[in-house]
């Protein structure tokens, strides 16, 4: 799964997904990239995998493993962004 955002003032302006995986999964990265949109960087890390099969409806428990990639992308993507931004700032005058 590839997650691209941008992120202005500490807020996901724009989030998209790029998921090769069963419908479940799909779903799962839809219904996560639209649950950060608009939030601060801080609480879309807070964004759990519960959270994000309840916002589904619920999915089956041998699915729930299909939930967790989202999330896990979210953070990993937004922790490249705060490594890239420190970086930035170092750079900076």
């Amino acid at each position: 799964m590839l997650i691209t955002l941008r992120i202005e003032k500490d807020v996901i302006q724009h989030i998209k997904f790029k998921c090769m995986g069963c419908a479940v999964a799909i779903a799962c990265s839809s219904v996560a990239t639209e649950m950060v949109l608009g939030k601060p960087v801080e609480e879309a890390l807070q964004i759990s995998e519960k959270a994000v099969a309840d916002a589904l409806g619920g999915i089956p428990e041998y699915k729930m493993r299909c939930s967790n990639l989202a999330p896990e992308a979210i953070r990993k993507a937004i922790e490249d962004w705060k490594s890239r931004d420190s970086q930035h700032k170092e750079r900076s005058p």
